[in-house]
């Protein structure tokens, strides 16, 4: 017999599946939330038979169930822990563990293709072009891969796991893996996921005009409340306002706050490593600690929403040749513009400020860290334009 402990993510259903597909009636899976792991391990070393095989996939245990399964494997029991977050590498000094971030051709690993490669490896499963793309579609979706190749079929595979039950989610893709040549999503699903996407689009619009800036040491943060398509609105709203390192979402219900970033210079698994949580370098979260919650919550409550940039703008447009304008909530006036072709300088209410910058990107980011400003209408830059000739005239 054998037992699978996995996540009750997309990426942890997907071990789940593939269990499934190599054990059949001989595996028990149960998928467990972060803090719900330990328990379950601790149930599995008190009260199933030895000779059960057990593996955990996509999560790690506390420091004593560590001890516990080490000794439990000396003893002879069997077990493989499969897990692919940095937070989980020392694991990897045990028999029966293995923690890989990414192989080594440089791509990102998920806890579904690193049982895959387990399974397939030692002959449990037979390898198909079908359960390949699945595994393809889960790992690219896990690592943010997705959004870089511009994989929508990734997404919407996450999109389809939610809006259906996980047992439901488990058995149509158990019998499409067993009966397709390749994983495609069926007319129904097409349709759902088509009125799901305009359901998605619609709530991130809404909380993009609830968004507030916080400089959280070193870093700048985007603080939304959400409890829904954390991943889809952290990637709009990491787009929309690039001058933020990071998005926290706060899911006050579930007591928990997630972190996304579309940045490479930080991050967010050790963000939220400060509060007792972990993840990925794009992706992770933690618990709403009372630390959290000062800093992300009341530190946060009087704030007023960041402003969004004029959008469908013809003349007040980004990397103008004639100049960006941009508006604080202070009401001061800011022209972002090229001095020559490596060097751009911005003028304040008609005076120029001493910083210079070598990018319209640098510039931009300034304006926005600082000021909170926003890219302003074409009337608006119509009118200053024009109070620019007046004044020129007069003098």
């Amino acid at each position: 017999m054998y037992k699978l402990l996995s996540h009750n993510d997309l990426d942890g259903v997907g071990c789940g599946i593939l269990a499934k597909l190599a054990f059949g009636k001989d595996v028990k899976v149960r998928y467990n939330s972060v803090s719900g792991l330990d328990r379950e391990v601790e149930w599995f070393l008190e009260n199933d038979d030895q000779n059960t095989f057990l593996f955990i996939t996509d999560l790690s245990v506390n420091a004593e169930n560590e001890v516990r399964l080490e000794q439990f494997y000396q003893d002879g029991g069997k077990v493989q822990l499969l897990d692919h977050h940095k937070t989980a590498l020392h694991f990897n000094e045990y028999n029966w563990a293995k923690v890989t971030v990414e192989e080594e051709d440089g791509k990102l690993t998920s806890a579904t293709s690193l049982l895959y490669e387990y399974l397939t490896s030692h002959h449990l499963l037979e390898p198909t072009e079908a359960i390949t793309e699945f595994v393809e579609l889960v790992r690219q979706y896990d690592t943010w891969e997705w959004e870089k190749n511009n994989n929508d079929r990734a997404q919407r595979l996450n999109a389809l796991f939610f809006l259906i039950s996980i047992g439901e989610f488990e058995e149509k893709m158990i019998m499409r893996l067993q009966s397709s040549d390749h994983f495609q999503f069926d007319e129904f699903e097409k349709k759902l996921l088509d009125m799901e996407e305009d359901k998605i689009g619609r709530y991130i619009r809404r909380k993009r005009r609830e968004l507030v800036q916080l400089q959280a040491e070193e870093y700048f943060a985007g603080v939304v409340y959400a409890e829904s398509y954390h991943s889809e609105l952290g990637n709009e709203l990491g787009k929309e306002y690039p001058h933020l390192d990071y998005i926290a979402i706060l899911n006050i219900g579930g007591r928990r706050m997630g972190f996304r970033t579309i940045h490479d210079h930080v991050d967010v698994s050790q963000v939220a490593g400060k509060y007792g949580g972990g993840g990925h370098a794009k992706a992770a979260g933690c618990s709403l600690t009372p630390e959290a919650y000062q800093l992300f919550i009341v530190n946060t409550f009087h704030l007023e929403p960041l402003r969004e940039d004029a959008h469908r703008n013809r003349y007040n447009v980004k990397h103008s040749p004639f100049g960006t304008l941009y508006k604080s909530r202070m009401d001061d006036v800011f022209l972002l513009y090229p001095i020559d072709e490596d060097t751009w300088a911005i003028e304040q209410n008609y005076f120029q400020r001493e910083e210079r910058f070598e990018s319209f990107g640098e510039g931009e980011r300034f304006l926005k860290r600082n000021y909170e400003a926003w890219l302003v209408r074409d009337e608006a830059f119509v009118h200053f334009l024009m109070e620019e000739v007046k004044k020129r005239k007069k003098g």
